[in-house]
């Protein structure tokens, strides 16, 4: 049966809410020591999950050995002490136990376990690599230790995470961050496992809210055709109706004009005096780098937006990418196209908005 809720993910930046620059510089160490021990700790999990899986496939082993994967005194066959899951929980409980709050610990052997098995088929296969954590990964913890209230002013939100206390920060933000914490705040929408990250300096929350499908009047049996292309970024036909979204001069042009500002930075770059580091030097550089993915984010977020905007009037309750595979097989060869058109970025949010909306999704 399908599910009717969806989890959304929206990044809030936090501000620590304590003015005492002693107590603020050890609530931040503290982050940074929690941090780390969870990078390290999820690549730890990952390597035990992988080795109990690879055990069964380890020809080379004597044949009179039975190799299970489960709790010996529930099955005879079993190798473990204890259920699957719990062998990772008490790996981390082993080496963190103290260093870092239990919440933390359990959310993150949740997540891990979860994260294998979406990938292990692929693992097994060969069709994969390992996953690899970095040092700047989320630190994960489950969603009812978020407890919100309103500041004074009643524009930002307060929190306390683990006795650390947080505020907010929103600014000009136009989005529905505002809205989706209050409605948090008094009881509407569930919060689920959420994370904090460090960035820069700049710590950023995570929250992951489960809300209710939006329910709007479709038809399985009407369905509209959806072409990517450069050309055009999205054709739609509906019937006798056609609809074209963007177009080359729009998206393409503008980005490859930011690419042209981008190089002609980077030759003059050579000229900059120096003395004050590589990352000085190349500042303007890296804010062009950062301007073309901003870009690319916003027009990508604006077609698929309209494309589902066009499927819920006209009652389209199913979405057929036209051609879509041989499509990518042929940009994988032209390095132009490989470079400059964003054809998984733009699947992917076509795919999340019309889960949102209830709409079926097909890729020809």
């Amino acid at each position: 049966m399908e599910k009717e809720t969806i989890i959304l993910t929206r990044k809030i930046q936090l501000h620590l809410d304590c003015d005492d620059k002693e107590q603020r510089s050890e609530y931040f160490k503290k982050l940074f020591e929690w941090q780390d021990i969870v990078y390290r700790g999820s690549n730890m999990v990952l390597t035990h999950q992988y080795i109990q899986e690879q055990i069964k496939d380890l020809i080379y082993l004597r044949d009179d050995i039975k190799v299970k994967l489960a709790d010996f005194k529930k099955d005879p066959d079993g190798i473990f002490t204890s259920s699957k899951m719990n062998t990772t929980y008490r790996i981390l409980n082993l080496y963190f136990k103290g260093k870092l709050p239990s919440n933390i610990i359990s959310a993150m052997n949740m997540t891990l376990n979860r994260v294998f098995s979406a990938d292990r088929t692929a693992y097994w296969r060969g069709e994969k690599s390992l996953r690899n954590y970095k040092k700047d990964m989320p630190i994960p913890f489950s969603g009812d230790q978020v407890k919100l209230s309103n500041d004074e002013k009643g524009r930002d939100f307060k929190l306390s995470l683990f006795k650390i206390p947080f505020r907010t920060y929103l600014g000009k933000d136009r989005s529905d961050k505002r809205v989706l914490l209050q409605r948090a705040l008094v009881g509407q929408i569930k919060i689920c496992t959420s994370s904090i990250k460090i960035i820069k300096g700049k710590i950023f929350l995570l929250l992951a809210l489960e809300l209710p499908k939006k329910q709007h009047a479709l038809k399985e049996h009407v369905i509209a055709e959806a072409s990517l292309s450069v050309e055009h970024p999205i054709t739609v036909n509906i019937d006798k109706d056609n609809y074209q979204i963007g177009n080359k001069e729009e998206f393409l042009y503008r980005r490859m004009a930011i690419q042209a500002a981008r190089h002609r930075i980077q030759k003059a770059a050579a000229y900059n005096s120096g003395g004050r580091g590589r990352k000085k030097k190349l500042k303007s550089l890296d804010h062009f780098n950062e301007k073309e993915k901003r870009y690319v984010d916003s027009r990508l977020h604006l077609y698929s937006r309209r494309l589902i905007d066009i499927c819920v009037k006209s009652g389209a309750g199913t979405l057929l990418l036209v051609n879509q595979t041989s499509k990518e097989e042929f940009a994988k060869e032209d390095e132009f196209l490989l470079r400059n058109w964003s054809y998984y970025g733009l699947i992917e949010k076509i795919r999340y908005k019309a889960n949102m909306a209830g709409i079926n999704i097909i890729v020809e």
